[in-house]
């Protein structure tokens, strides 16, 4: 079974970086998705990358912030995320979507990595 592993989350000031990795066993997926839920609120997609490729795509809150990117050869999927803001402040997930979406209960999730914007 594909284990997703994130890691590179914390305490960032507004204005900061943080470079956030998903490190798995096999992409074995067309595409790999980072997906967030901040406190009190649902789950919201950030980014997917089709592996093969490297195509992006972001949400608009996010565009020309962060850049989602993969290491075919690592099967690592990575999230720079830049010029943070408080609202960033989120759970961060590596998703592994099946072909009914990340949404899909038969998806696979690592454990999250913490993101904290603040000052």
């Amino acid at each position: 079974q594909v284990q997703l592993v994130e890691s590179g989350g914390g305490l960032v000031q507004p204005g900061g970086s943080l470079r956030l990795s998903c490190t798995t066993s096999a992409f074995s997926a067309y595409w790999m998705y980072w997906v967030r839920q901040a406190p009190g609120k649902g789950l919201e997609w950030v980014s997917h990358i089709y592996i093969d490729d490297g195509s992006t795509y972001y949400t608009d809150s996010v565009k020309g912030r962060f850049t989602i990117s993969r290491d075919k050869a690592k099967n690592i999927v990575y999230l720079q995320m830049n010029s943070l803001k408080s609202e960033d402040t989120a759970r961060y997930y590596c998703v592994r979507p099946t072909a009914a979406g990340w949404k899909s209960a038969f998806a696979t999730w690592g454990q999250g990595t913490q993101v904290t914007v603040s000052s």
